[in-house]
């Protein structure tokens, strides 16, 4: 029985350094039914014509220029050229392990359609992986061991934007790359989550992530912090929020303050906790800080945590496990 066609879809933009290694990768891969679907997002480098070249050796190689400009329309234009029963995407400055499609496009045929195919990441650098990598990595690597991505969705994004295979239909059904905002890897993710497919667990590095930087989520205003938070505060607000159930904020750090801001300006009702003395009983934005065993004082309340310290996290996660509430139900972790 013939294999199904696999979309690879690569937006580019300057990276002529690194293009060769990413495009020789997909080359070498061990399943050979793809097709390359990569996007100019108007490069000022050699970057066209090295793909150029790839593309006149190599058919499945499918070059076209952004008309529009930025990621998101970049994306949208390679889908839509794309024929693929099997669609994912890659990043222009990365690798694939050698068998990366194979395990994916396996993964799928067993599991079936409203499932999603992840691998294992690791991140890679000429100057060497910072704590905050790292740590991401073993954070993302180990929720994707177990397919238990979703559960801490809030904190960061749990599907790693290269590092994805899904079916069409299912791709479609999520609204694909439709959607004009950023960061678009994390709102794709919240998409999944939303229309339920669920994660495949996988324990195989099967992305290798470079990092540098000029790297695009280091430098672009698009990604700053202030973009995930709103993100999240409004799919919190679509997927869990429930609007009988009194909702605290704890923590008054900068992301509190921000989360408390931009729920103020949706009119979201709130109380505001913490656990830090030098804050408690101040008035900031017109809220009164309280300690945080006022939560006893609420009935049924829905907490969101900003508190980014880890020893503080499993402090607080335990305060919640003593009064009986459930992650992900009446807590939410946001960083």
């Amino acid at each position: 029985m013939s294999k199904h066609l696999i979309s690879i879809i690569i937006p580019f933009k300057n990276t002529s350094e690194f293009l060769p290694e990413c495009l020789n990768s997909i080359v070498n891969q061990t399943y050979t039914n793809w097709e390359v679907l990569i996007v100019d997002d108007h490069s000022t480098d050699d970057s066209y014509k090295i793909v150029e070249a790839y593309a006149k050796t190599d058919s499945r190689v499918k070059l076209f220029a952004n008309s529009g400009k930025g990621i998101i329309e970049a994306l949208r234009l390679g889908f839509s050229k794309s024929s693929g029963t099997y669609i994912t995407r890659m990043d222009s400055d990365d690798i694939m392990h050698h068998e990366k499609l194979e395990s994916m496009y396996s993964n799928l045929q067993l599991y079936g359609k409203q499932h999603i195919a992840l691998g294992l990441v690791k991140y890679f650098s000429k100057e060497g992986i910072g704590e905050g990598y790292a740590k991401y990595e073993q954070w993302l690597n180990t929720l994707t061991q177990q397919g238990t991505n979703y559960s801490e969705i809030y904190k960061e994004c749990v599907i790693p934007s290269p590092c994805w295979m899904i079916h069409r239909d299912d791709f479609i059904a999520c609204d694909g790359f439709n959607p004009s905002r950023y960061p678009e890897d994390y709102d794709l993710t919240f998409r999944f989550y939303k229309h339920q497919i669920k994660c495949i667990p996988s324990d195989t590095v099967l992305h290798y992530w470079r990092d540098y930087t000029t790297r695009a989520s280091r430098t672009d205003s698009n990604y700053a912090f202030n973009h995930f938070l709103e993100l999240k505060l409004d799919y919190f607000l679509e997927l869990h929020y429930q609007a009988d159930r009194p909702l605290t904020i704890w923590g008054a750090g900068q992301k509190g303050k921000r989360a408390v801001q931009v729920l103020k300006e949706k009119q979201i009702p709130l109380h505001w906790i913490c656990d830090n003395p030098k804050k408690i009983g101040k008035d900031i934005y017109g809220i009164q800080l309280k300690n945080f065993e006022y939560l006893k004082t609420l009935n049924q309340p829905q907490s969101i945590i900003t508190v980014a310290n880890e020893k503080e996290q499993q402090i607080i996660k335990s305060y919640f496990k003593s009064i009986d509430m459930i992650a992900m139900k009446d807590f939410f972790f946001f960083c």
